[in-house]
């Protein structure tokens, strides 16, 4: 089994966050950040970070995604590229591929697409 206990990931807050797209929002374009973001609505196109991504549970999102870690809670559909780690919690759902370093698919999450785990670069 997991253990998540190290993973500040999941322990991060609304309030950890600089910039939260609201469950009350839908975006359609292309999102760039560069510090720990959050999304709680609905968002289409493309997302490229050098931080963290965060999908809350009610989330629903089709897009592409690069980002260092991202932890999904909610709905995706896209590839997702993860620089460290993909994190799909219980109620969470991917319908794309995931490439990451490390990939954690919690018990009842649900997954459809392709998982390719990349090693560390010696």
């Amino acid at each position: 089994m997991y253990d998540n206990k190290g993973c500040d990931l999941l322990d991060y807050d609304e309030s950890d966050f600089n910039t939260v797209i609201a469950s009350d929002i839908s975006f359609s374009g292309k999102i760039r950040f560069t510090k720990p973001f959050m999304i709680k609505g609905n968002v289409s196109g493309l997302i490229q970070a050098d931080s963290d991504l965060v999908i809350a549970q009610d989330a629903v999102v089709k897009a592409d995604i690069f980002a260092e870690r991202i932890l999904i809670r909610g709905k995706v559909e896209g590839n997702i590229t993860g620089q460290s780690m993909v994190f799909v919690t219980s109620k969470g759902s991917v319908s794309g591929d995931i490439t990451s370093k490390q990939v954690v698919l919690e018990p009842g999450s649900s997954f459809s697409g392709r998982c390719t785990m990349v090693k560390d670069e010696a």
